[in-house]
């Protein structure tokens, strides 16, 4: 494991350092990945150096790399971004940038293990999200989780040649059912 900073049972989290940044231009430039996300043109190397750098650098966000155990190899990224100290609250994004790892529990594990971080590390009070209607897969990880949808961006993204909703979901503290110990 390199520079573990959160353990969960198949999954870990470590810092996203600049040497990921080509890797996750392969995960956004994909298009089956990019179609859930709002990325609409292509994202060189450098472009993500500058990313990785703008969020390591700032105190509102925390970004991390999401890591297979078995085999050391990252899959993608979670973070807890817009952190509020003041109302306790953050705005939760998440990717898994490997299709091939799809279908098989990650996104809920990932899901699961921020949620942690933030209610039980950060002592947030409430977590939110914005999905894309499509994005069957991430909303039923984030339900899985304990994410509840709380309404809808009526037509509020234009994707791959027409306009589609966003769900907005979130989660409460009360809400969050912290990992058996």
């Amino acid at each position: 494991m390199q520079t573990p900073f959160f353990l969960g049972p198949r999954l870990y989290f470590r810092p996203l350092e600049r040497e990921d940044a080509p890797r996750l231009a392969a995960f956004v430039n994909h298009p089956d990945v990019r179609r859930n996300l709002l990325v609409h043109r292509p994202m060189n190397t450098a472009q993500e150096v500058a990313f990785v750098d703008t969020l390591t650098a700032s105190p509102k966000d925390v970004m991390l790399a999401i890591v297979l155990r078995d085999g050391d190899r990252m899959i993608g990224t979670s973070g807890l971004h817009d952190l509020d100290f003041r109302s306790r609250r953050a705005t939760f994004g998440m990717l898994i940038g490997e299709p091939s790892e799809w279908r098989k529990g990650y996104g809920t594990e990932a899901t699961r293990m921020t949620l942690e971080y933030g209610f039980g590390t950060l002592n947030l009070e409430r977590v939110q999200l914005e999905v894309l209607e499509h994005n069957t897969a991430g909303i039923r990880a984030y339900e899985k989780a304990g994410f509840q949808r709380e309404g809808v961006l009526r037509r509020h993204h234009y994707v791959d040649g027409a306009y589609v909703d966003t769900w907005v979901m979130g989660i409460l503290r009360s809400e969050w059912k912290p990992a058996p110990a």
